[in-house]
């Protein structure tokens, strides 16, 4: 680019500054109600439109293609995530401390029920130490056992109904003692 085009596309854009600045401010205060990031939308749309035409975009309507733009930036405001302070939602009911009990209950139990698995079958042994104890995914084990993904469910749902069968025999063999 030369310096007699980079000249001529500043004339152009500062014009276009001059004329359509301040719709454009008034336009996005209206569809977000923050002036100063309404601003800061504007000037990067300016920003975005100079650098298209560094690049050597051609723009046919100026205002429309603003508006454009300008369009674009504020979608793109919307989707953003919005910080919330933790103090808010502290104020709204939130409460950040979790109990751990129940997650703390389900390891113990699944330390004390591990055990049975031993007792399975093999080949429902495998499927729900891999589905169970490793946390695989069905596509995970069919692929190292070398089963359908459809075989995997149904082994490791059968494999489960005969560790609780196992479970329930033995809670009830402890009763009768």
């Amino acid at each position: 680019m030369t310096i007699a085009q980079r000249e001529n596309l500043q004339k152009i854009l500062t014009r276009a500054h001059e004329d359509y600045s301040k719709g454009l401010i008034l336009y996005a205060s209206f569809k977000i109600a923050d002036p100063v990031a309404s601003e800061d939308l504007v000037q990067d749309t300016f920003l975005k439109t100079w650098n298209y035409l560094v690049r050597g975009g051609k723009i046919s309507v100026m205002k429309a293609f603003l508006y454009h733009v300008l369009n674009q930036l504020i979608i793109d405001q919307y989707r953003k995530r919005k910080p919330v302070s933790l103090d808010t939602l502290v104020e709204k009911g939130f409460n950040p401390y979790t109990d751990q009990t129940e997650k703390l209950i389900n390891e113990i139990d699944g330390r004390k029920y591990s055990s049975y698995i031993n007792k399975l079958p093999e080949k429902y042994r495998t499927v729900v130490e891999m589905k169970y104890m490793q946390s695989l995914s069905l596509k995970e084990i069919s692929t190292r056992t070398k089963l359908s993904r459809n075989t995997s469910a149904v082994q490791a749902h059968r494999g489960i109904e005969r560790l609780k069968q196992l479970v329930i025999v033995s809670q009830l063999l402890m009763l009768a003692v």
